[in-house]
Parts: C-alpha cells; sequence; structure tokens
C-alpha cells in the first residue's frame, strides 16, 4: 500500500456522470523545462557556520525581492479563501517524479523521470555534455521505462558503459539500448510471452559470463502467487533465450549484486508471513566456471536468537561484502562480512536509520569512494529524527563518521560519479532534486553543490508563498510515548486572516503505512497553505526513520495506533491555539487513505475526509490483494478477527461525517469494489459522499490532469461542507450526494 513514486493527490477523468463537461474542455498546459542548474559554491574556505549565514542572507533577498505588500497593506480575507499562483495546474506540471540515477562510461548522468503531462510515462534522460545544455531523451517516444514486479516497481534500469537495460512497460520484456547510438531501436532481451506476465527488476551486468542477472516475477500461471527468482538472461545470442533460474525456493528476492570478479553473488530474501523490514536473509553463493552457484552461504538473518532484516549488500571495490541491517540497536546501519569466519562487524553504530524500508527495488544509500591518499571510504546518507544527513566513514569498525554540508535535508538514494556524487533529495526549499556534489580530495568536504535536475525548477518564483515546516512531537495515548509529524502554518504574503480566527486543519496521513513522511518542498502542500489552510504531515506509530520499535509499533495494532496518533496530533494542535477545532480535516492515500476511513468512522475528531484509493475492507484485501502485501495485513490487523473489527466498510453506522473517494480502476492492490462499497453505503446511510472514478489510472494517479482535478475537488468539497469560506479559484463541484 506504500505511494512511494506516486503524488498523494492526484486526478484522472471519471466515467461518472457527475462530472461537469466544462472539466474537460480546458486545455492543460505545463512547464516543459527539463534542466534546471543551480550553483551553490561551498568553498573550503568557509566555515559551516558562514555557509549557513550566506545562504540565509541569500534566502531573506528572494523573499523580500517577491514580497508584493507590507504586512500592513495585506488584505484581510478568512483562512482558505486566499488566492495564490500555486494553482492546481502549477501543482500537476510539477508532479515528475524520479525513479532513480546512474552514470554512463564517459561520466554523464542518466536519471529517470515520470511526466504527468505523457500519463505518466516513465522516460530515461542523458546529461547535456555541454554545461547548461539540454538533456537528451534516451527512452523512444513508443517505450516506457517501468516494472511491475511486486507491483510496486523500482529498479528498473541498469547502465553498463554505453549500455543501458531496461524494463518496458507496455511488454514487461527486458531490453538493450545503446546510448551512442539513439538512431538505432533498444533490442529485446527476453521472450514475449504476449502481454505483460513476466517482469524483471533490479538487474547487474555480469561481464564474465556476458550476461544479466535480474529478480524475475513470473505471472503466466498464477497471477495472485507468482514465483518470483532470480534469472540469468544471455546476452551473446542473436535469438531470445529463456531466462535461467540461478536462484529460487524463497518468496521473494532483491539486490543480486556481483563481487568484483563476478565470483561471487550476493541477495536479499524473505518469506512470508514476513515484509523484507520485518526479517530477512543475506546470502552469498559461489559461482563456478560454468557461471552456476554450487556453494551457498547465509552471512546474515539466519541466527533465530537474532531479529534483523539485513538490506542493501554491495561489494566493494576490493571484494568485500558490505550491507545494512537492524541487529542490535534496532537501526539499520552499516556492517562488514569477515568472510573467511562468516562474521558480521559493525562498520558505524549509530541511533539513526541509514536505510529505507524495502518497498521498491534498487534503492542506494550509499557508495564506495576513494580518497587521493587511496583509502577506502563509504558516502551514505542516513536519517535522525526527521532530518536526513550526507557523510562519509571509513570502511573499518569504529570508523570516524563526518558530516558533509549540503542545502538538502531528505535524501534518497546516492550515486557515485566521477569525482563526485550526485545525490536525490530535497529540503524544506528545494523541490526534490538530484544534486552533484563535488568533493575536496580528502573526501571531507563538500566544496560544490550544483542542481542537475529539478520536479519543480519554477519553484523559487513561489519563494514568498513558501510554508516551511515544523518538526512536532507529541504525546500519544500511551503515557510515555511520542509521535512527530511536520506543521505547516498557512503562509501568503498577499493576506492576512481576521483578528482572532483560527485556520481549518487538513491532516495528511501518509501511506504504507510501513514509510515516512518528510518535511520537504512539496506544491501539493504548498497548494494548501497559500490558500489559508493550515496542513500537518504525521508520523504516527508504525513510521519509518525512527528505529525497529517505533515501526513495530503497529504490528497487530493497524487502525488504532495511527488513528490515536492522528487524532492526537490534532487535537494538540487544537490545543496550542494553532487551529480550528471545527474545521479539521483528514486525507490520506492507500494506507493513509485507511486512516482515514478508519479515523472517521471510530473517532470524532474530524469534520471531513478525503480517501484516495483507500482500504476499506481488510478482510477483503487479504484475500484479493498482490503476493507481495499478502500477509502484510495479518501482521498489521490482528488477524481475521481485529480485520473484521477494524474494517470501516463493517461499521458505515458509525460514518456521521462528509467523505470524498477517488479510485483508479486499474488498481490491483486496492480494487475498486472497496471505494464502491463504502460510497454506496454512506450515499444509503445519508452521509454526505461523492466518489471519482478514474479509467486508467492504478494505484495512486500519475496523469496531470487527474492530480489538478483531485487536488481541486478536495479544496472545494471541504469548503463547502465545513469550510465557511469560498474558494477563490473557478472550481466547478462535482455533485455531492446527500448534500446538493
Amino acid at each position: 500500500m506504500a505511494t512511494l513514486a506516486i503524488a498523494v493527490l492526484t486526478l484522472t477523468r471519471s466515467r461518472s456522470s457527475s462530472f461537469s463537461s466544462s472539466c474537460y474542455s480546458k486545455l492543460f498546459f505545463t512547464h516543459s523545462v527539463n534542466h534546471f542548474s543551480t550553483k551553490l559554491l561551498l568553498l573550503s574556505s568557509l566555515s559551516s557556520k558562514t555557509l549557513n549565514q550566506q545562504r540565509c542572507c541569500n534566502c531573506k533577498k528572494g523573499m523580500a525581492s517577491s514580497r508584493a505588500t507590507s504586512d500592513s497593506d495585506r488584505i484581510t480575507a478568512p483562512y482558505g479563501s486566499w488566492k495564490s499562483p500555486i494553482t492546481a495546474d502549477v501543482v500537476s506540471g510539477a508532479s515528475k517524479k524520479l525513479g532513480g540515477t546512474a552514470v554512463d562510461g564517459r561520466g554523464r548522468l542518466i536519471w529517470l523521470e515520470s511526466r504527468p503531462t505523457e500519463s505518466g510515462r516513465a522516460v530515461l534522460v542523458l546529461e547535456s555534455e555541454k554545461p547548461g545544455g539540454d538533456p537528451v531523451d534516451i527512452t523512444p517516444k513508443e517505450f516506457g521505462v517501468r516494472t511491475l514486479a511486486q507491483e510496486y516497481g523500482g529498479g528498473s534500469f541498469t547502465v553498463s558503459g554505453d549500455v543501458v537495460f531496461f524494463a518496458n512497460y507496455k511488454d514487461q520484456r527486458l531490453y538493450k539500448q545503446f546510448i551512442s547510438s539513439l538512431d538505432v531501436p533498444p533490442v529485446p532481451l527476453t521472450p514475449d510471452y504476449g502481454g505483460p506476465v513476466v517482469s524483471y527488476a533490479d538487474g547487474i551486468l555480469d561481464a564474465r559470463f556476458n550476461r544479466y542477472v535480474s529478480v524475475m516475477e513470473d505471472r503466466r500461471e498464477n497471477s495472485l502467487n507468482p514465483p518470483t527468482t532470480i534469472v540469468s538472461i544471455a546476452l551473446g545470442s542473436k535469438d531470445v533465450q529463456e531466462p535461467v533460474v540461478l536462484v529460487g525456493g524463497s518468496d521473494f528476492y532483491a539486490f543480486p549484486r556481483l563481487d568484483p570478479k563476478s565470483e561471487r553473488i550476493a541477495w536479499i530474501q524473505w518469506s512470508h508471513p514476513n515484509m523484507p523490514w520485518d526479517k530477512s536473509e543475506l546470502w552469498v553463493g559461489y559461482i563456478s566456471e560454468n557461471g552456476e552457484i554450487y556453494k551457498r552461504v547465509c552471512v546474515a538473518g539466519c541466527d533465530p536468537s537474532l531479529v534483523e532484516s539485513p538490506t542493501e549488500p554491495k561489494w566493494s571495490p576490493d571484494g568485500e561484502l558490505f550491507f545494512i541491517t537492524d541487529r542490535g540497536n534496532g537501526f539499520w546501519n552499516l556492517h562488514k562480512w569477515i568472510e573467511s569466519e562468516n562474521k558480521v562487524l559493525f562498520i558505524y553504530s549509530l541511533d539513526a536509520e541509514f536505510a529505507r524500508p524495502l518497498w521498491i527495488f534498487g534503492m542506494n544509500s550509499y557508495e564506495f569512494v576513494r580518497s587521493h591518499k587511496q583509502r577506502n571510504l563509504i558516502a551514505c546518507s542516513y536519517r535522525q529524527q526527521g532530518k536526513s544527513y550526507l557523510g562519509i566513514i571509513d570502511d573499518v569498525q569504529g570508523s570516524k563518521l563526518t558530516k558533509l554540508d549540503i542545502p538538502f535535508t531528505d535524501i534518497d538514494n546516492i550515486t557515485s560519479g566521477n569525482n563526485c556524487l550526485y545525490v536525490e533529495g530535497a529540503s524544506a526549499v528545494h523541490p526534490s532534486s538530484v544534486a552533484k556534489v563535488t568533493l575536496d580530495d580528502d573526501k571531507s568536504k563538500a566544496v560544490e553543490f550544483n542542481i542537475i535536475w529539478s520536479s519543480s525548477p519554477d519553484s523559487l518564483k513561489y519563494i514568498s508563498y513558501i510554508s516551511k515546516p515544523e518538526l512536532i512531537e507529541f504525546q500519544t495515548e500511551v503515557p510515555g510515548q511520542n509521535a512527530y509529524a511536520y506543521f505547516y502554518p498557512p503562509s501568503n504574503p498577499i493576506y492576512q486572516a481576521n483578528q482572532g480566527e483560527k485556520p481549518p486543519l487538513l491532516l495528511k496521513s501518509h501511506g504504507g503505512p510501513t514509510s515516512e513522511t518528510h518535511g520537504i518542498f512539496n506544491l501539493s502542500i504548498q497548494y494548501w497553505t497559500s490558500r489559508g489552510w493550515a496542513l500537518v504531515d504525521v508520523n504516527y506509530g508504525g513510521s519509518t526513520g525512527y528505529g525497529r520499535e517505533y515501526r513495530e509499533r503497529l504490528l497487530g495494532r493497524w487502525g488504532i495506533v495511527d488513528v490515536n496518533d492522528c487524532c492526537s496530533c490534532a487535537t494538540y494542535l487544537v490545543d496550542s491555539g494553532k487551529v480550528d477545532g471545527e474545521r479539521l480535516c483528514i486525507t490520506g492515500g492507500s494506507a493513509g487513505g485507511y486512516t482515514t476511513l478508519a479515523a472517521l468512522a471510530f473517532r470524532e475528531t474530524f469534520k471531513a475526509g478525503a480517501s484516495l484509493y483507500g482500504v476499506g475492507d481488510l478482510n477483503r484485501l487479504r484475500a484479493e490483494t498482490h503476493k507481495f502485501e499478502s500477509h502484510y495485513i495479518d501482521n498489521l490487523g490482528g488477524g481475521e478477527k481485529g480485520c473484521t473489527e477494524r474494517s470501516p466498510i463493517n461499521h458505515v453506522d458509525k460514518f456521521s461525517c462528509p467523505i470524498i473517494l477517488f479510485q483508479g480502476l486499474e488498481d490491483k492492490i486496492v480494487p475498486p469494489d472497496q471505494a464502491r462499497e463504502i460510497y454506496q453505503a454512506l450515499k444509503e446511510k445519508g452521509v454526505p459522499v461523492a466518489l471519482v472514478e478514474y479509467e486508467g489510472e492504478q494505484h495512486g494517479f500519475r496523469k496531470a490532469e487527474n492530480i489538478k482535478f483531485t487536488l481541486e475537488q478536495q479544496m472545494v468539497f471541504f469548503a463547502r461542507l465545513i469550510g465557511h469560506f469560498n474558494v477563490a479559484d473557478d472550481i466547478t463541484p462535482i455533485k455531492i450526494d446527500n448534500f446538493d
């Protein structure tokens, strides 16, 4: 139920007759800028304090120059009714998503971006050789780079020298393409099975045997329980051949990684009922002269006395195996395998997360780099108390961790380039971006920071409207136990509210639920705050980023802990005088949609809600959802009895406030019938309710027009039913049953 690579607020055309025809007559225009380059020189002669002062001054100058009026000249208008240049068109046009980065043989950056203006098509893009030049699309228009393995995908391409290997969305076959010959069509490497029934992900080139090694999910015989294996795909033959299974027998596999000589292969595996963050295993296989695995060793995860979830194995240039696991302190930390003793050592111990939950393939939280003294170093990202850091450590036990001073406060993946790092990240003022970070010779300081790609290259024009998040910690219903959230107050340089008025609150419950929300620049959040809404994004118990103990708060208590924490957060903000207690709304997608529905059914804190592809029936989800999450619900929901008791569909009599539902009709994770049943039951009960169904959308919406429509309809729905204000935008509302 994760929605990691998808905008939480989305839209598409509906087949519902309640849609206004004017919604279809408009043309949607979005920015087509692909290249965004902003330099921030981190001169080595400046101290960190000086650099921070310099950034603050520049930020203040930008904000001051963009203010249209002084505080005394602001227009007085009710919260929620303010006019803002951050329109739904702007949000939907800036919703490009990043699907990973790589570097080709010439040191040029390649990234994968999904484009809402092209119905969510994902395209590989090559950095220009000339500074400031336009990047080049690698992927031909008739192709889209995306794998459906485990539904959430990820790891859909690999670059090796001048060759890119990628999974094509429509047929799910693997293709090979030469970067230097983009006029030559991609060549298929795997068989055509007559449809997208076999998917590949997380692959790597095996130069020793001239083959491609990949995770394969085969849905030909059983789409609900397809076998997953690690396979090899021959590259030398002119004819496409069937993949050869190298590793099988477990329910799931990820991270097949070869050592520098292709003599050993490491991988992660796990089986039901575990999710990869609950309990997984790291194995190493020894490869024979004919390419087969003749010996296997379990490195981590097989000791019954240790509960751990190893992830992200990687071989150093010297052939040593490193990985991340949460044994010992309960946090995902870096470790090293001592092969001669089959022993695992800490590299650096810290109460911080050096990895993320394995919802998608292809994550890359650390890279090996060398200093000018040829010392082996590890560039790594880690997350502690709601903030990400970039650091350098030696690859020996007990090493010193050196923080690198860069503007990002949230970091996803790291890719090693020529004397630099490419970092995927964001901050409160930086949207999702890729930055080139140049290090000094000792690899201990960042001397240059350049934005290479941005999901929203025009974001600086809205700097004076940006609401910066405040990390808040609040008490939960369990004595002595706290939870966390990011609070965004209303922010608009043109408007102010009436004296004494408190803003309406939109509480956002993230998907997953084993995931985390981040306090970063997000135009869909600024859409609300710039119109006079307060917004809070909650990391309820069960979220990642705070260690295993915090993550396991939700085990067996989904629908209880998350709901209580969201309600406690809203109450905390009301008691703090920051929001209006009579205008509390809640929204969420996927698992966040379930929390939204459960909060509305079982508690009376919120006055209205919006569920985006949310779960209404936990037992039905257990029976119908895809293999990856087929036992996830058992772990979270407390078995059949707990799922029955906590399914909102079974307690429609308890709903009493307005709800709007959005659902993709091709959703295989949360089938459309769940939203329809909730809608029909509430309609019959007399509760104000609306349902929007989108053809061609899956779990999460990718099309720009649907992102726009969903955002606007939520806004006008809340305004009409509990807001006590008129929205400034020209929005034609859809029909609300039991209200219109």
